[in-house]
């Protein structure tokens, strides 16, 4: 599948001939600077919580784009409240075949706001089966048991992990949470972007190595085929 990574948690698959967009946060990001949201391509835009930093290029993008909106409940109400045309509504546990595959949401380990301060429910993941590949988006979270669910549902070719530690997974399990879901390529993302989260990236990849696993840190910017 090829990626499109644009800094922090906000990354893109082709799949189905689709672009699937996630966690759009890129104008906000001094990081990204250089992306201009105006050229981003999608057709869905995936949500995995309400935070700033996932949610704030969302309805720009939307709008733009008429790409379809998925998240759980809370987020579809408040996209649908905000205008955006196109918004579906995806819970934990729950599953959509849409014309790019098969999603289904995974609960995630985190708190949840959205920018305003309104309750925005629960944090989630997504796994997507597709004809190109299948992948598995944990969004925002810490190491749970409920992981192996993942495994359970779908054969993953590769998996989505925050490695930024403080706020969600560190390296060490963003390792664990790999064996978990059994997948050996692993994306890393929510790293860098403020000073609590940087990490030693360098370190991370060998980590990762030792472990028998491969771990991307794309550019900004930057595609990659995995």
């Amino acid at each position: 599948m090829k990626i499109n990574y644009y800094g922090h948690s906000c990354f893109s698959v082709v799949a189905g001939g689709k672009h699937i967009l996630f966690d759009p946060f890129i104008t906000g990001n001094d990081l990204a600077k250089d992306i201009n949201i105006d050229e981003i391509k999608a057709d869905y835009i995936f949500v995995s919580h309400g935070h700033y930093d996932h949610v704030l290029d969302v309805e720009t993008i939307a709008n733009r784009t008429g790409a379809m909106v998925v998240g759980i409940f809370e987020v579809y109400d408040y996209f649908s409240k905000k205008g955006v045309k196109n918004v579906h509504p995806l819970n934990p546990g729950g599953k959509v075949t849409f014309d790019f595959g098969i999603a289904k949401s995974f609960i995630a380990q985190h708190s949840a706001s959205f920018p305003d301060g309104s309750y925005a429910g629960v944090a989630c993941g997504y796994a997507l089966k597709t004809d190109d590949g299948n992948l598995y988006y944990s969004g925002d979270t810490g190491l749970t048991l409920d992981m192996s669910l993942v495994a359970n549902w779908v054969d993953l070719d590769f998996a989505v992990f925050p490695i930024g530690d403080v706020l969600t997974m560190g390296v060490d399990d963003a390792i664990e949470a790999a064996k978990l879901v059994k997948a050996d390529k692993v994306l890393g993302v929510h790293y860098d972007t403020f000073g609590f989260i940087k990490i030693d990236t360098a370190a991370a990849v060998k980590q990762f190595e030792q472990a028998g696993l491969k771990l991307f840190l794309p550019g900004i910017g930057e595609s990659i085929d995995i």
